[in-house]
């Protein structure tokens, strides 16, 4: 038997449409059809309810707060993310593998660990729970742990979309302009930011998106306080267990369609950087 692959494009026309067909089917199913429900039972009422739902008190501050903390935990994990990607793609020095591992570590922890390993550490019994309760620094329960849960589940975001297209395009170029007299701000700026900015700007995207959407390590973090604490995720979840059923889907349906945006914006700027890849090739 060879072990020599075959291009697709020689199997038989039947087999390829099968596959084609089995991934649409899968594709609407587990994507398509629980969006179009969420949206479906938010508006099953009419439009007016769920506009009233999502102008309700506590949920117009958890929309804000939603908001917020993804204004600070997404510029943060940009930077943290160039960072990370300059000094894995562009640099060789010891640790090198365990820096990449310690990047997917939130990959592969479940969020509420995440969550549990914050309260273990800023709580009122945790390692530093007595000291900040001396200074009046309040972390669990309050913004900064929510902030720091969602720095921490969404870190590998623009990290891992950088990563790839950087060592793709080797440190020529970096080289030349450090060869020029070029500082290394100078360098990053004018050689290398511009060749990524398409693909960060995904990353970017997509960061957001999943700071707005996560639920594991918040919850664990946030105390559930009505109105103060409760994000989206969380809000939704306290109005469907009050069987507040209109008020939930309305304001999952809000959540859903930032999602939405936010991943169509990053498909698009996704496929300009490949025409730009492709163009330069």
């Amino acid at each position: 038997m060879s072990g020599a692959l075959r291009p697709a494009t020689r199997d038989p026309l039947a087999a390829r449409v099968a596959l084609i067909l089995l991934a649409l089917v899968l594709a609407v199913v587990i994507f398509v059809l629980p969006v179009v429900a969420v949206f479906a039972e938010a508006l099953r009422r009419g439009l007016d309810p769920a506009l009233a739902a999502i102008m309700e008190e506590d949920s117009l501050a958890a929309v804000r707060l939603t908001l917020l903390v993804a204004a600070i935990s997404v510029p943060v994990n940009t930077l943290g993310g160039i960072a990370a990607a300059w000094a894995i793609a562009k640099n060789d020095f010891p640790g090198k593998r365990l820096l990449v591992t310690l990047i997917e570590l939130p990959f592969s922890v479940s969020p509420v660990i995440s969550g549990l390993v914050f309260v273990l550490l800023f709580g009122a019994q945790g390692y530093l729970g007595p000291w900040l309760r001396a200074n009046d620094i309040e972390i669990i329960f309050a913004l900064p742990g929510l902030v720091l849960a969602t720095i921490f589940v969404t870190f590998p975001f623009v990290a891992r979309t950088l990563i790839p297209l950087m060592q793709e395009q080797g440190r020529e170029e970096e080289e030349a302009a450090a060869t020029l007299g070029a500082t290394g701000w100078q360098t990053f700026r004018r050689v290398t930011l511009p060749n990524i900015r398409w693909a960060l700007l995904a990353g970017v995207l997509l960061c957001n998106a999943r700071a707005m959407g996560e639920f594991g390590a918040v919850s664990v973090v946030s105390g559930h306080v009505r109105g103060k604490t409760n994000t989206m995720p969380l809000h939704v979840e306290i109005l469907y267990n009050e069987y507040m059923f209109v008020g939930a889907f309305a304001v999952a349906a809000l959540l859903a369609l930032l999602g939405v945006v936010t991943l169509a914006a990053k498909t698009l700027l996704e496929g300009f950087t490949e025409r730009r890849l492709g163009g330069a090739a």
